[in-house]
């Protein structure tokens, strides 16, 4: 069986990119001197966008599986819990692959901000929660305690994402129109 038939040459390098982004926001503590905010949850809902394939889902959370792994056997300062909170990421990030999916064609910014916003708003709810009831470091929580807990995070996980989308959609828009531009041009001729 010939792999490079079954993988659609976009979707791999889509996907390839998608990696790197990920190696370098979520493995900042391990590749590089700087310390880049972790991008998983827009790196998700634009693989929903470009991808939609469950396998790509799967795949990308395994990769993102791999780097919390590396980052505990190097001994890091940063330490990833693994626990049964760790379980709520899975859901966090399907429920941004969903949104992605559901918004891949719109051509509208401010759906795609809606729909990124709320997207982000669930997935930080989930992990939150999960993290709170599940991981064990606060032993006895309520669900109404884990509820009103954890929400000093959401600033900046609604910024960090945020902007990694909106650079996103400016840098795709950048590029539709510079082809465009280009295969308009060609016509021109």
């Amino acid at each position: 069986m010939n792999l490079t038939k079954n993988i659609d040459t976009k979707s791999f390098i889509t996907y390839i990119f998608l990696l790197l982004v990920m190696s370098i926001t979520r493995g900042s503590h391990l590749l590089t001197v700087f310390s880049l905010p972790d991008a998983s949850f827009a790196l998700f809902l634009i693989g929903g966008m470009l991808l939609n394939k469950p396998k790509w889902f799967i795949s990308l959370f395994i990769f993102s599986f791999v780097i919390d792994l590396a980052a505990l056997s190097m001994n890091n300062p940063y330490q990833i819990p693994m626990n049964l909170g760790y379980l709520g990421l899975l859901p966090s990030y399907g429920i941004m692959w969903l949104f992605g999916s559901r918004i891949a064609n719109t051509k509208s910014f401010l759906k795609f901000t809606a729909f990124s916003f709320l997207a982000t708003l669930i997935a930080f709810l989930i992990s939150t929660q999960t993290y709170n009831l599940l991981s064990g470091t606060y032993p006895g929580i309520t669900i109404k305690e884990s509820i009103l807990a954890g929400w000093e995070y959401l600033p900046q996980s609604l910024i960090y994402t945020m902007s990694y989308l909106i650079a996103y959609w400016g840098i795709q828009a950048l590029l539709k129109r510079q082809f465009i531009s280009q295969k308009a041009n060609v016509l021109d001729i």
